[in-house]
């Protein structure tokens, strides 16, 4: 390979590292959601609009269903962890089931599903 055709190469390569890198970027912006902490098969299976009672939410996760936020605009963000290997998110979670929350992290999609990476929880009666 002569001189010209690597450093177009390696030009390209650069270019296009750095583009992936802008566009990862790009979706750890910190995005702010209200909505309900309850179990991800009430969410899609009853059609709930926010939990039937605290009780409820956390007795389904404590059988292993996995706590959601339903945001008051109706989206389903997965809460997961960043962290490699990755933990699941009911044990921070838990205090929450049931009640409206105020969620600040990076949000995730993927065909369609949306993801949360939380970076700080609190109850909406106390959130701003």
């Amino acid at each position: 390979m002569g001189f010209r055709k690597s450093c177009a190469v390696g030009f390209f390569t650069a270019g296009f590292i750095m583009g992936t890198a802008a566009s990862i970027r790009a979706q750890e912006k910190l995005t702010t959601v209200r909505g309900y902490v309850l179990d991800s098969a009430c969410a899609f299976v009853k059609n709930l609009d926010k939990p039937v009672s605290a009780e409820c939410a956390l007795s389904c996760a404590k059988a292993g269903s996995p706590l959601v936020i339903l945001a008051d605009d109706s989206i389903i963000y997965w809460p997961i962890s960043d962290a490699m290997p990755a933990k699941g998110q009911n044990p921070r979670l838990m205090k929450f089931a049931g009640q409206k929350v105020t969620v600040t992290g990076k949000v995730f999609e993927r065909s369609g599903s949306r993801a949360l990476v939380i970076e700080r929880i609190e109850s909406a009666s106390t959130g701003k």
